[in-house]
């Protein structure tokens, strides 16, 4: 221990907390001394010298090459052309979604037919029909049982099934199903056909059961994204919500629920921003000053702002409608929709018309509608309300109770449909949404969506729904040339929202799932700010960049170099793009003979159990035909057994990946044979040697070890492998722990050591890295050996610096480990190995838990860099009120309270919960029908990673005055510490004295407060909105008959106000 006094010879520089200093040492006679550098640096060049040594004896890596290069004459080296593989990955796609446009503008063609020729019955018109008892069967392509015969019904549970209104579109709708049928046989790829009625019907082909994604189907297929975007032009849409005194109780939960209910009838091609009023007008979201992107994360934020409204004041119409409309009507840079504008009023009555203000803003052209609800039960004159909508193209709706709020909500977008009616052939256009979660499990899926109008008279206005045509997003994944582009090349695909819809990254766990952006979806930077532009505005390009890469696992990140290539996906608004790693820009391509595949086929795996099969895709791509078995041992023999009924060459199989996979496994198989088995793996302190390789194999050795493996087993999927490419030399990863996991016990519990390095070979002028090798260390070994070369009784170098009657000798991490601390930490801060009995348990953890100062001292001397992220697709459990929230943290330097207190991973509740009971369904079912186990959240992520920091520093750390009164408080404490990185592997060699007191006071330089999502609020995107807008025509009538009774409120003002314009109601 160093006290910073005179005696000592140590200059402390006490005006920061962590100096890197220069230090001379005066020792007294007999003390143990801190190691010198030149100790140090010879204890860091053992360390590698060592594992340089066995790991390259035991793994073979050297054979393995020399294994390749005899087999070369099996196959050859191809060439990456990113250009021509992304061209042709985007007309496959565009192939696959146009082939679904022509069933899509069939049914559309079809239906507006068969309504126009149906013949309305006020009875019964379904008195000759009844349900059906239908056989199902399972169909893999849509993860569910269906039937092929029939097509099926889903109507709301808000909805009377017995109306004549329902009774005649089930009857007229029940015609489509020869034309599902008939689609189908011309495209057997084609998935779930649907329309979704105006009226909230649903009819889908094929039939199946229906399953509700809760105990209380609260399905509407108006409230689904596909329909929405059908169904009407984008929306700029301002909420203002009458907050005053009156409005309390339960008028004001109806408010706040209604108000819920209209923003999830908006879609991410909508604008928005809601403001309460009084007196005054206010934000909702005091950080959203514009209208917004009506996108799930957004909505989610409005949410929970909504509910904690409270009333208060009196009303002031005049300051809601001026708030609204300057929103609407302000230009500024802020992007939006640029179409369809309104105010949705939410208030319960007034006698206030706020005339002048729509003379202000909105007469005489009205290029604003206003939508006004009387919301809850008074006796309030409600005429004004109704004047507002009728005067300016709007409507007025009425919401007494829980039970009116879904439906009234939604109907204006019968109101927005009336453009593209009149529009005729202009509006009948495909579009294609964002990815969402299908709710009959097909997964992840995109929908092409087609209007379909009322062609009953020349007059009519009405949009009947919207027909939608799904496509799987795994069919178009397997577009993509996943075998030739490696375990870190990738395809991925973004809308003109710049949201993704292919990506690997993608993986919602809740639905509705959250629109992930490109941006989110990998690590921000300028240069993919960039390509994501240019894919929005449709062009190709390509761009060679150095950016950083979070790892499988999300513990690391590895900076490294790809090469982006991207082009529209022509006939469609989406953008393709493919990522490519410098050392993927090769790639093996076997060529077997029929003599060699059938030996090979039949006789390389002689060891079954000890193999993984990994198929780091559908396993089906190898052979249709291969009968697939979660039991690995049974699963080899299905496959061998396949080989031996067809040859390799099949149709049944993928040539290429079946030839590559059978080359791996020979390949594999010649390693084991002349160096695994010769190799006594309990000598060199191993509990197993693993290889695995581009082809999919995974060899794991002895077979004992296979049974116990943990990683996944898959090489593509799995983070040492892809970090093994990434990074030169020896990588290396403990099992993560926090501090809560079950103590392990050092007598009966192995703890192994993950160590892997990529196999880098050159074989005709051309670079590949076709596979990876590594060992298991097993840790109480290897700890063994790590203490005794950091220490000094083997040194054998001269004039040792042991201990003497006249002189003092320096500490080692063995015969010292009570007063020097020795570690071996990664590249992304977690502990690998310790002198210290009592870290048996740590290993595995983030170092701060470990300790904390230390932390905070290779952090801020920038061995360490840090970055934060933000996981939008994260669940966490619900809260049991929507207004509690966890403590997030809002530092971007961590402090050493943070290092104290933090883990690598801190869950913010930024974590834009909204979670609040559905209210409006409070009164009329249980709580046990909602599902609450689980919600959407936000987690910031604070990653680590090595800075270009690669030489070795002394470290004197200041404490300050320690808490505890048994130490000395006269002077100022200070520890030694060195940090020294070993070559070609991912660690970080620490020695440190230990630390005198468990706490030090040291002054907290960052506050850490409660994550606010205003405190930081993102820049708005850049995005494209559609290119055609539907929002206004001079024939729009008044009303319509069909739908809605005619507005009494509007008739003797009718001819008044279709003097100022045709569309007053």
């Amino acid at each position: 221990m160093a006290i910073c006094a005179q005696s000592y010879g140590v200059f402390c520089l006490l005006t920061i907390q962590t100096v890197l200093i220069i230090c001379v040492s005066t020792p007294t006679a007999g003390t143990h001394l801190f190691p010198q550098h030149y100790t140090m640096i010879h204890w860091a060049g053992r360390i590698e010298k060592e594992l340089e040594k066995v790991l390259q004896h035991v793994t073979g890596a050297q054979q393995m090459r020399s294994i390749y290069n005899e087999k070369k004459s099996q196959f050859e080296i191809k060439r990456n052309n990113p250009r021509d593989l992304v061209e042709r990955v985007a007309r496959d796609i565009s192939k696959l979604l146009n082939s679904k446009r022509k069933a899509l503008e069939k049914l559309a063609r079809e239906a507006e037919q068969l309504q126009k020729e149906h013949v309305w019955q006020d009875g019964n018109p379904l008195e000759t029909s009844s349900s059906l008892e239908l056989e199902f069967v399972d169909d893999p392509n849509f993860k569910n049982k269906v039937n092929y015969s029939s097509s099926a019904v889903q109507i709301p549970t808000d909805i009377y099934k017995g109306s004549p209104v329902i009774l005649n579109e089930l009857n007229w709708t029940q015609a489509l199903e020869r034309v599902f049928i008939e689609n189908r046989r011309e495209d057997s790829s084609l998935r779930w056909q649907v329309f979704g009625s105006a009226t909230g019907m649903t009819r889908y082909y094929p039939a199946t059961p229906w399953r509700a994604p809760n105990k209380i189907d609260l399905y509407d297929v108006r409230r689904r994204p596909w329909y929405i975007q059908g169904a009407s032009s984008p929306k700029d849409m301002v909420i203002i919500v009458d907050v005053s005194g009156s409005v309390s109780g339960l008028t004001l939960k109806l408010m706040k629920t209604s108000v819920v209910e209209m923003l999830d009838t908006l879609s991410d091609d909508d604008y928005v921003n809601v403001a309460s009023f009084n007196e005054k007008a206010v934000f909702v979201v005091d950080c959203f000053r514009t209208l917004v992107q009506a996108n799930v994360r957004n909505k989610k934020i409005f949410k929970e702002a909504v509910m904690r409204m409270q009333a208060k004041g009196t009303t002031d119409y005049k300051s809601g409608f001026t708030f609204a409309f300057e929103q609407l009507l302000n230009e500024s840079n802020a992007p939006r929709a640029n179409c369809n504008k309104m105010i949705m009023m939410f208030t319960d009555g007034g006698e206030d018309r706020a005339q002048e203000i729509f003379e202000k803003y909105n007469w005489p052209n009205k290029t604003v509608r206003v939508f006004t609800f009387s919301v809850g039960q008074h006796n309030y004159d409600v005429t004004p309300l109704q004047w507002i909508a009728c005067a300016n193209k709007g409507y007025y709706f009425e919401i007494p109770s829980i039970g009116a709020i879904r439906i009234n909500t939604q109907e204006y977008l019968d109101v927005l449909g009336r453009p593209m009616v009149l529009a005729g052939t202009k509006a009948k256009q495909v579009q294609w949404t964002n990815v969402y979660q299908d709710a009959l499990g097909l997964g992840l899926v995109i929908t092409g969506t087609m209007p379909v109008f009322n062609l009953t008279a020349d007059t009519n206005q009405l949009i009947l729904g919207v027909m939608g045509v799904d496509i799987a997003i795994n069919e178009i994944k397997k577009k993509t040339p996943t075998y030739r582009l490696g375990a870190n090349g990738y395809t991925f695909a973004i809308d003109p929202n710049g949201y993704v819809l292919l990506h690997p990254n993608l993986r919602p766990k809740v639905d509705p799932p959250v629109t992930l952006d490109f941006l989110d979806a990998e690590l921000q930077d300028s240069n993919k700010e960039e390509i994501r532009r240019q894919m929005i505005d449709g062009k190709s390009g390509q761009r060679k960049i150095k950016t950083l890469i979070k790892s499988v696992d999300e513990r690391y990140i590895d900076e490294a170099v790809r090469t982006y290539t991207w082009t529209p996906v022509e006939g469609t608004d989406y953008s393709l793009g493919l990522v490519l790693p410098t050392y993927s820009e090769n790639h093996i391509k076997a060529n077997l003979s029929d003599q060699i595949l059938q030996v090979q086929c039949k006789y390389s795996w002689v060891y079954p159990t000890s193999f993984t099969l990994c198929l780091y895709y559908s396993v089906s791509l190898y052979c249709n035909d291969l009968e697939l078995s979660n039991n690995n041992t049974e699963f080899l023999l299905n496959f061998i057994a396949l080989m031996e009924k067809v040859t390799p060459d099949s149709k049944q199989c993928d040539n290429l990946l079946l030839h590559n996979l059978i080359l791996d496994t020979g390949i594999i198989r010649q390693l084991v044979e002349k160096v695994w088995k010769n190799k006594d793996l309990n000598t060199y302190g191993f509990l197993a040697v693993f290889a695995a390789t581009d082809g999919g194999i995974t060899r794991v050795f002895p077979n004992k070890a296979a049974e116990t493996w943990e990683e996944d087993p898959e090489p593509f999927n799995a983070t040492y492998y892809r970090r093994s490419l990434d990074n030169k030399g020896y990588i290396f990863r403990a099992p993560y722990r926090t501090a809560r996991d079950e103590q392990l016990n050092p007598e009966n519990d192995t703890v192994g050591i993950l160590v892997s390095t990529a196999l880098e070979m050159t074989i005709g002028g051309k670079t590949i890295k076709p596979a990876v090798v590594g060992v298991k260390l097993d840790l109480e070994a290897w700890t063994d050996k790590f203490k005794i070369l950091a220490s000094n009784h083997t040194d054998s170098r001269q004039g040792s610096n042991t201990c003497g009657p006249n002189r003092g000798c320096e500490m080692d991490c063995e015969a010292n480990s009570d007063d020097l601390l020795c570690y071996l930490v990664d590249d992304g801060g977690f502990l690998i190995m310790s002198n210290q009995k009592d870290d048996w348990n740590k290993v595995g953890m983030f170092f701060s838990d470990v300790d904390p100062y230390l932390m905070y001292a290779l952090y801020n001397n920038s061995f360490y860099n840090s970055k934060q992220s933000f996981d939008y697709q994260s669940v966490c459990e619900r809260m049991p009120n929507s207004e509690a929230g966890a403590a997030p943290r809002g530092v971007f330097v961590p402090t050493i309270a943070d290092f104290a207190n933090l883990a690598w991973w801190t869950s913010a509740a930024i974590i834009i919960s909204f979670f609040f009971f559905l209210f409006f369904y409070a009164d009329e079912v249980d709580a046990e029908g909602i599902d609450s186990k689980e919600r959407s959240c936000v987690m910031i992520q604070t990653q680590y990673f090595f800075s270009n920091l690669s030489s070795s520093y002394y470290i004197l750390q200041d404490c300050g005055n320690c808490s505890r009164s048994v130490c000395v408080t006269a002077v100022s404490l200070c520890r030694l510490i060195h940090a020294k990185r070993i070559n070609n592997t991912n660690l970080l060699f620490v020695v440190a004295e230990k630390m005198p007191c468990n706490t030090c006071e040291i002054e907290n330089q960052f506050s850490v407060k409660e994550e606010d999502p205003c405190k930081e609020p993102p820049e708005a995107r850049y995005r494209k909105g559609p290119s055609t807008c539907f929002d206004s025509n001079i024939a729009v009538r008044f009303s319509d008959n069909t739908t809605h009774e005619y507005p009494p409120y509007c008739e003797e003002k009718q001819k008044h106000y279709l003097a100022l314009n045709p569309g007053a109601c």
